[in-house]
């Protein structure tokens, strides 16, 4: 929602920039940019939280990330509106492509984030509670639904499948290729299930609203399974990348604070 809302005001200020009721240099457009760059330098309290032991008890670790991702978004838009989104000086050019370069890094470190932990605020994830969450959902559809056997197996296949490339897909993109088939195989295991669910359901005399439900508890179900399986198979992958944006995240953004820095010295100078 916060993303939605920061999108729509963003377009707002780019269609009216032409009216140039913002300046960098003077008045609200110059105070917007004192503030998105406060915003930016905040950005450092999460890593810091992290690794400083006496700032441990400064809220949770959770708490600070999610005021580490709004910082994240709502500084680099504020400096947008600071430029009144124009391309100016050399200087200040520099400055605004490492920002966004910056913003960049850190949506997509936000995904990786995802796929490496149990939900965006959770801990760590392990493979082996992922195969686990795996197995669990399995038995639900299974119990849940009163699946025949060859429904069953044909479950436990995708997974064996999936499970089983897993470290050959996370050792090259190539992997990406099973993902792409794997597709296939999903939409055929739901609309088998489905339409046994709907079957087994006029056979039993349910009503057309309980076949309805019962359908809608399958495919949530079924979306769960198969989003399990695939967090665990492309478990590794993730790691890796999660692991080398962090090696290149903080250097950008070690270019973006110069970058300011020289940015505001030549404003205020010259």
């Amino acid at each position: 929602m916060f993303g939605l809302v920061l999108t729509a005001v963003l377009f707002i200020g780019w269609r009216n920039s032409e009216e140039g009721a913002l300046s960098p240099e003077t008045g609200l457009g110059y105070w917007l940019g004192i503030a998105g760059a406060s915003a930016m330098l905040l950005l450092l309290v999460y890593p810091l939280r992290k690794r400083i032991r006496a700032l441990r008890s400064l809220g949770s670790i959770s708490g600070w990330f999610r005021f580490h991702m709004i910082l994240g978004l709502a500084g680099p838009a504020l400096i947008l509106f600071h430029s009144n989104f124009k391309l100016g000086s050399l200087n200040s050019n520099v400055a605004l492509l490492a920002m966004l370069t910056v913003a960049g890094s850190g949506v997509v470190g936000r995904y990786l984030y995802s796929r490496v932990h149990f939900g965006l605020y959770g801990r760590r994830a392990e493979v082996q509670e992922l195969l686990d969450h795996v197995d669990s959902l399995k038995h639900a559809i299974e119990g849940g639904l009163s699946m025949p056997e060859r429904l069953c197996a044909a479950l436990d296949a995708y997974a064996r499948r999936a499970l089983e490339g897993r470290n050959r897909a996370s050792s090259s993109f190539l992997g990406l290729v099973g993902v792409l088939s794997s597709f296939r195989q999903r939409w055929r295991l739901v609309d088998d299930i489905v339409g046994y669910v709907g079957v087994e359901g006029k056979r039993r005399g349910w009503s057309r609203r309980a076949r309805r439900r019962r359908i809608r508890e399958a495919r949530q179900l079924l979306k769960q399974f198969f989003a399990a399986v695939n967090k665990a198979a492309a478990f590794a992958f993730y790691e890796r990348l999660f692991a080398l944006w962090h090696v290149l995240h903080l250097p950008l953004f070690g270019l973006l604070v110069l970058a300011a820095i020289v940015h505001v010295i030549a404003v205020h100078l010259y």
